[in-house]
């Protein structure tokens, strides 16, 4: 969006009559496909005039099945897709191919992204990661996206100053394996070794990670982190199952004794973290006593929220070809059963932070029901500011203050700012 805002464009709202109208698709689930042509179709009738453009993985990895989507003017890949600025003015004059999808298994190179414009005046995201070579048995992603491909630490370091200069007070660094950042590089690097530079670099003064992969947290990233000022205390962690058969049909590289391992360790070290989790249900294979023993696993860790879903068929994958396919309706009722175990998981992180301290960024917005300021704490807990503090203007917005947590809601906490 920065690069195109360069070049004179300007963002409008969904719906104002948009001259030009791009689609960012996602391809992990047959849920994503059927929401991706949806979105195509509802543009198409919002604004009929409308130069539609689609990209992402799902035009990566099916451009065919979109090219039927007669709404799609012009289809992109996943690397052409960095290349809109510049495509799109030959676009307008119908000057340019309609389909456009290179080998993205070919790529060796990260390819940079321009940074974001001050929209959110918080929190900005900065990929320093892309690709996977993990190879995972139901995962589509390493084909939408190729090999794993790393930002050299100077620039991630250049962006950060950036970012920090723009008024940004929080950066997400991003990627899809952010745990393998740096093997590809010449010379190699990692995560550790460059959260470790950051730690004294002119950033802005909090850095969250996206995930982290099970077998990439190192004793010497582990130590970084409990030791860490400026890493926030959240950590999110695929685990994908519980159970060591599925994980092994998932080809997954560890078992369930690892994960209890882990995550007691990462608790017991930091107490106050959140620690979150991803949870396939529906696996091929996944019998009902296999499920119970991820459920049973999960319950007994001292995580703060999950985020399930349920296992989708993507073809190309071998999980696809497996045999004892789980039936929809039992993967909808065992995702069911997880998402209410995740909701009480949330509920008792919450309860943890009632009477103490945090340290809140606060945002550029307020609750839709209570207008007050909303923030977000370095543990990832959603706060909303009551007495004196949901009162200050604007200029209460992009900084860190001390929240002492007076009450509990269903989707997040209510404080009110410590005086000092």
């Amino acid at each position: 969006m920065s690069a195109l805002e360069r070049r004179g464009y300007s963002l409008v709202s969904f719906g104002e009559g948009a001259d030009v109208m791009i689609i960012n698709t996602c391809t992990v689930t047959h849920r994503a496909d059927f929401q991706s042509r949806q979105m195509i179709r509802r543009a198409h009738r919002s604004n009929p005039q409308s130069l539609i453009i689609v990209t992402g993985c799902y035009s990566q990895v099916e451009p065919e099945e979109i090219e039927r989507v007669e709404a799609t003017a012009y289809l992109l890949g996943n690397k052409e897709k960095l290349r809109i600025p510049d495509l799109l003015p030959l676009m307008q004059k119908g000057e340019t191919p309609k389909v456009q999808v290179s080998d993205i298994q070919e790529e060796r190179l990260f390819e940079e992204t321009a940074l974001p414009s001050f929209y959110y005046h918080t929190r900005a995201f900065l990929k320093i990661q892309d690709g996977c070579d993990a190879r995972c048995s139901y995962c589509i992603v390493p084909h939408a996206r190729g090999r794993g491909r790393s930002l050299p630490p100077g620039r991630v370091i250049e962006h950060l100053r950036a970012l920090k200069g723009r008024g940004f007070s929080e950066v997400v660094l991003t990627g899809i394996h952010i745990g393998s950042y740096g093997i590809d590089l010449n010379p190699a690097s990692s995560l550790e070794e460059l959260l470790k530079s950051l730690e004294h670099e002119e950033t802005p003064c909090r850095i969250r990670l996206s995930s982290i992969e099970p077998l990439d947290f190192s004793r010497g990233l582990l130590s970084f982190l409990i030791s860490s000022k400026k890493v926030c205390p959240h950590l999110h962690l695929p685990i994908q199952s519980g159970d060591d058969e599925i994980l092994r049909k998932m080809n997954r590289p560890y078992g369930r004794s690892l994960i209890s391992e882990l995550i007691h360790e990462l608790h017991e070290n930091l107490p106050e973290a959140s620690l979150g989790a991803d949870v396939i249900v529906g696996f091929p294979g996944e019998t009902e006593e296999r499920f119970r023993r991820t459920y049973d696993l999960i319950e007994s860790l001292p995580l703060s929220y999950l985020h399930i879903f349920p296992f989708s068929r993507r073809k190309g994958t071998p999980a696809s070809q497996l045999p004892q396919q789980v039936s929809e309706g039992e993967i909808k009722k065992r995702a069911g059963l997880m998402r209410q175990l995740g909701k009480r998981k949330r509920q008792a992180f919450y309860r943890q932070s009632l009477n103490k301290e945090l340290r809140v960024l606060v945002e550029d917005r307020r609750g839709r029901e209570t207008d007050r300021w909303r923030g977000l704490s370095r543990n990832y807990i959603p706060v909303l500011l009551a007495g004196r503090g949901s009162e200050r203007g604007a200029d209460w917005v992009n900084r860190e203050w001390t929240v002492r947590v007076t009450r509990l809601e269903e989707n997040g906490v209510i404080g009110e700012v410590v005086e000092r």
